[in-house]
């Protein structure tokens, strides 16, 4: 269950991702996730989360690895309280700093490493988990379905935004800008299969879907962070794209929304 995190990790895979998100957080992601493109791209995230997931005003929500909490912090806006854990003690304390002076007093964030036990003894009218699925290697992607499922309440839903195997950007991205690939990945990550990713939610009790996300939005957001009106144009491009049959396969990143179902009303 949850385990604080500690100086030093045993896991060699995690004590990768700790040093790498660690030197971001202190270093070039501090001015990066604050450039308009990638502002746009969180601000575009969370309107559809709120959609998605039916947030409002009586939500709880958690999420996991909220990195410096831009993302959750805009979320805290819009439900009664959200909770982010993540990995780095330097991206939490930029996140509780930044959440201090937004006066967001409903906005909570704490270090640890997943398989966590919930913060508080509420379950969550949501969990998400943007980014982070795909970090996970394969015995505790197969595990997380089940781990995260008693913390939602009955009809609580699950919202995942995932990189794509077959990402044209990718492969374009390792082609021209590699050396800029890196600053976004680290060694040991991986892009997921949609429908097998989601398969292992489904087996877990879950009430499934996935959806493409984007084409080019998000790949311009990184390589022009500062394009505020490149990522907006580029998000039009996306929906035409995304609803293409012919090449929707190809899009950069995909969401899994699983919902737990319902308690029945025969018990």
């Amino acid at each position: 269950m949850l385990r604080e995190t500690e100086s030093k990790h045993t896991d060699p895979v995690l004590e990768r991702e700790f040093a790498y998100y660690e030197d971001l957080y202190g270093g070039f992601g501090a001015g990066h996730f604050e450039k308009p493109a990638v502002v746009a791209f969180r601000r575009y995230l969370v309107d559809r989360m709120v959609r998605t997931l039916a947030i409002n005003g009586q939500s709880r929500v958690l999420s996991i690895g909220c990195g410096i909490g831009d993302t959750e912090l805009l979320l805290a806006r819009h439900a009664r309280h959200v909770t982010g854990i993540d990995l780095s003690p330097t991206a939490i304390r930029s996140a509780n700093r930044a959440a201090g002076e937004a006066g967001a007093e409903n906005a909570r964030f704490i270090v640890g490493s997943w398989p966590m036990r919930a913060p508080e003894a509420e379950p969550y009218d949501a969990v998400i988990a943007i980014f982070f699925l795909h970090h996970l290697h394969d015995a505790a992607l197969a595990a997380f379905p089940q781990q995260v499922l008693p913390l939602l309440c009955p009809g609580g839903r699950f919202y995942a935004l995932e990189p794509s195997s077959r990402r044209l950007s990718g492969f374009l991205g390792k082609l021209l800008v590699p050396t800029l690939m890196k600053k976004y990945q680290t060694e040991d990550e991986r892009q997921l299969q949609p429908d097998p990713t989601t398969e292992l939610f489904h087996r877990a009790g879950f009430v499934t879907q996935t959806r493409w996300f984007d084409f080019c939005s998000t790949p311009l957001a990184g390589l022009f962070p500062s394009w505020a009106f490149g990522y907006r144009l580029a998000r039009g491009i996306d929906g035409a794209l995304t609803a293409c049959r012919g090449i929707r396969a190809l899009s950069s990143n995909f969401e899994l929304i699983a919902q737990r179902p319902r308690i029945a009303e025969s018990s």
